[in-house]
């Protein structure tokens, strides 16, 4: 009968316990908030629970009380990232506790990156990414610099020449006059060009202001112009 007793009241405390019970759970993420499979997390209860996070997921079933968390992923038996999180239960009912691990940086360990759904990402590998990506832009844009400059700047050495072609100067046009006066005052605007290093459209040119001021007749023959100097 006294065993009985000490039965029944071990049994009473135990449901009382599960009746007190709250529920502990939540997801387990890197610092990009992605998932983080085979996390290891433990809770300090009496006795202490141990979890390995799947998908990413945990779940403790705790009585009421102050709990602290901890969550770790290991990698050859070192711990690369890790995190502490305190936590109180005064009722019963589902507690959600997302964790965040962090990078353990105080152990010296260079970071070969943190595996995720078994697959492990090398946070430098996005650095690199990133500065090849920055570097690719700085070079075209000093190539589409590069060929704006030289666009422009043939224009302008185009819009000079050109400028300088349509300059007529005094001491042209007197070569011009010498040189239909050394052909016996007649002569063809392409003899003309020969014996002047000048464009043909500076020739032209300074033919058309002759002609204009009256002291050359052109005349159009064939395909060529003859230059005739008129008398005064």
């Amino acid at each position: 009968m006294h065993k009985f007793t000490l039965a029944f009241l071990f049994m009473m405390l135990f449901l009382a316990g599960l009746s007190n019970a709250a529920t502990i759970h939540g997801t387990v993420y890197d610092l990009s908030l992605r998932k983080i499979d085979n996390a290891k997390v433990e809770i300090n209860t009496s006795p202490k629970q141990i979890k390995v996070a799947e998908n990413g997921t945990y779940s403790f079933n705790v009585p009421n009380g102050i709990y602290r968390i901890k969550a770790q992923l290991m990698q050859k038996n070192e711990v690369m990232a890790s995190v502490e999180e305190n936590i109180t239960i005064a009722q019963d009912g589902s507690y959600v506790l997302d964790l965040i691990l962090f990078p353990n940086i105080d152990e010296g360990v260079e970071d070969p990156g943190i595996e995720v759904n078994g697959s492990v990402i090398d946070e430098d590998n996005g650095n690199d990414k990133i500065f090849l990506l920055g570097f690719i832009v700085l070079f075209f844009s000093g190539i589409a610099a590069g060929i704006a400059y030289f666009l422009k700047t043939r224009k302008k050495d185009e819009a000079n020449a050109e400028s300088q072609e349509n300059e007529t100067g005094s001491e042209d046009i007197e070569q011009v006059i010498k040189v239909i006066k050394q052909e016996g005052g007649r002569t063809t605007q392409k003899e003309i060009r020969k014996q002047i290093p000048l464009s043909e459209a500076k020739i032209s040119l300074m033919i058309a202001e002759l002609e204009h001021n009256g002291i050359v007749e052109k005349i159009k023959k064939g395909r060529g112009n003859i230059i005739i100097l008129k008398k005064k």
